[in-house]
């Protein structure tokens, strides 16, 4: 049989399965042929929109008998070409599989859908009196079921963990449309093998998320936000250290901006203002901390004594602390102001990778420096979630018609390596970093991961070319 005979097949199939839900050609709406990861649309063979779990597994029964890859597509806020269908392929949207379908307040955990918006699970969890502490700028977009395939992070890392802390059960739909359902409330469960995790990272390549159990927590009842100045990095690991000890469970966020990325943001973005500018000087590094705490009558005090004892015993120059929630946005705003940088430089170069918190700052000027040598006119900004080893790059060379993409991933990367970092910290592998995954695991790390591709999906069918 050829390839196209499979094809037609398999579609005439889809739609006697699941009728209106298939679409086919010019059918296949714009926002299905890429996600946010700045390459070129694609057109994929089709696109499917099951309304239901049992849609999700017909339609992977069908593409597993006709031999047609299949790429699950969620809220496609991905940044690395996870969710992207080829002409050959076709693209299974979860967007139907949308809602709460439990909230527990006696285990403290939320069933739910893995089409959900995140935005949407967070407005649950808080509605019920819990708190949902992932936290994505593309949380009004993004899905639930996509956040976890990907490993997502976010702000909150620190105090929270990853994505797959915040899991405790999962169903999946294998390649072959088997329904692996574990809809798991126990944090403890050492029944065997603890398969979520097989499902959780690996951004599709072994099975589809259709449904997953997250642990909830108590809702903050007191939020602290203090921008620290710092002289140098070695102040900076000296603050992260007395905000473990000192803060204790309550640090929720410790997030570490460089002077190039602080001036950028400070200076030439709209509506962001530098608290500092008054004492007239520049710091060696700036740093956002957050804390989260239950009790409103103590937390505040016990906040700003902490950052007190810290700028009278002259670890920090100078800090300034939130006294409203306009000043917790204003901080913030220091901290997300990143997300405007493609006015400035457009088509510009993003990097999320993870490092020894004790290299950051050693990579960071080597990295700057051969940038700035081995292309001409390239600026380089660095800022990150420090405390959990996550620092994400912002590249942009001048006077070029197009960015150099390929050697800056050379630099930024063959740096990783040297360091023993990760070449993604928190969005994935997809396509665009495939070939740099031996730069973050060893040559039996992939054979494994390899080991259980074939074992799961011995056909390739589930989101082919990616990963691995």
């Amino acid at each position: 049989m050829t390839a196209s005979t499979a094809a037609e097949q398999a579609l005439q199939a889809l739609r006697q399965q699941l009728g209106a839900a298939v679409f086919t050609a010019d059918e296949v709406p714009a926002r299905n042929r890429n996600d946010y990861s700045g390459l070129a649309p694609t057109q994929p063979l089709a696109m499917v929109r099951p309304a239901d779990v049992e849609g999700v597994a017909a339609a992977l029964r069908i593409c597993h008998a006709h031999g047609i890859a299949v790429v699950p597509q969620g809220g496609l806020t991905g940044l690395c070409g996870g969710a992207r269908a080829q002409s050959d392929e076709i693209a299974l949207s979860l967007e139907r599989l949308v809602g709460i379908e439990e909230i527990d307040p006696a285990s403290a955990t939320m069933t739910v859908l893995a089409g959900t918006p995140l935005e949407v699970v967070q407005q649950a969890a808080a509605a019920a009196g819990f708190f949902c502490p992932l936290d994505l700028g593309a949380r009004g977009s993004c899905a639930i079921g996509g956040n976890l395939s990907t490993n997502a992070g976010g702000n909150r890392v620190i105090r929270y963990g990853m994505a797959r802390d915040m899991v405790l059960g999962i169903e999946a739909v294998l390649a072959d449309g088997t329904v692996v359902s574990s809809l798991n409330k126990m944090i403890k469960n050492n029944a065997g093998f603890d398969l979520k995790h097989l499902f959780i990272g690996s951004e599709g390549t072994l099975g589809i998320i259709t449904r997953t159990v997250l642990r909830l927590f108590p809702k903050p009842a007191s939020t602290m936000v203090a921008l620290c100045a710092a002289e140098d990095y070695g102040t900076v690991l000296k603050l992260l250290t007395a905000a473990r000890n000192g803060l204790g469970p309550m640090l929720s966020a410790f997030e570490v901006m460089w002077p190039d990325y602080w001036d950028m943001a400070t200076q030439k973005v709209r509506g962001v203002r530098n608290p500092f500018a008054a004492d007239g000087r520049s710091y060696g590094a700036y740093v956002l901390v957050e804390a989260l705490g239950t009790d409103p009558a103590q937390d505040g005090p016990h906040f700003e004594a902490w950052l007190a004892r810290l700028l009278e015993d002259g670890t920090l120059p100078n800090a300034v602390v939130s006294q409203s929630l306009a000043d917790e946005k204003a901080f913030w705003g220091v901290r997300d102001a990143c997300a405007e940088f493609h006015q400035l430089w457009p088509g510009h170069l993003a990097y999320d990778i993870g490092l020894p918190v004790v290299n950051m700052d050693e990579y960071a000027v080597r990295c700057k420096a051969a940038l700035s040598a081995q292309l001409p006119g390239c600026e380089a900004v660095f800022y990150g979630h420090i405390g959990d080893g996550n620092v994400h790059i912002v590249a942009y060379q001048t006077g070029v018609a197009a960015q150099p993409k390929d050697a800056a991933d050379d630099i930024i990367y063959g740096l990783v390596r040297e360091y023993g970092g990760t070449v993604s910290a928190e969005h994935g592998i997809g396509t665009m970093k495939r070939r740099w995954l031996a730069h973050a695991r060893s040559a039996e790390q992939i054979a494994l991961m390899r080991t259980l591709k074939a074992a799961l999906d011995p056909k390739n069918i589930l989101n082919p070319g990616k990963v691995i």
